[in-house]
C-alpha cells in the first residue's frame, strides 16, 4: 500500500467518527490499515511528522487523532 493511499484511508475513518471520537489507540490505526504494527506504525509516524495527525499521551495512555481535532486541541501550550 502506498503512503498516500493509506493517508487517505485513515482521514476519511477518523473524520466520520469525529463527531463521537476524536482520539484513537494505535491499534485501531492499524485495523484501518490492515496491515502489520511495523509496518503501521511507520506510516503513522510519517502523518504525524507531516502534521496530518497528532500524538497525545497522558503518561499511560498514547492515543492519535487528527491535528486540531477534539477538546485537546484548544488546550495545547497552556
Amino acid at each position: 500500500m502506498e503512503f498516500d493511499e493509506a493517508k487517505k484511508m485513515i482521514v476519511e475513518k477518523l473524520e466520520k467518527k469525529a463527531k463521537t471520537k476524536t482520539k484513537f489507540y494505535f491499534n485501531d490505526l492499524a485495523k484501518i490499515l490492515d496491515m502489520k504494527p511495523r509496518l503501521a506504525k511507520k506510516l503513522v509516524t510519517k502523518m504525524v511528522e507531516e502534521g496530518v495527525l497528532e500524538y497525545w499521551s497522558s503518561g499511560s495512555t498514547s492515543m492519535y487523532g487528527l491535528k486540531g481535532a477534539g477538546k485537546q486541541a484548544g488546550a495545547e501550550g497552556e
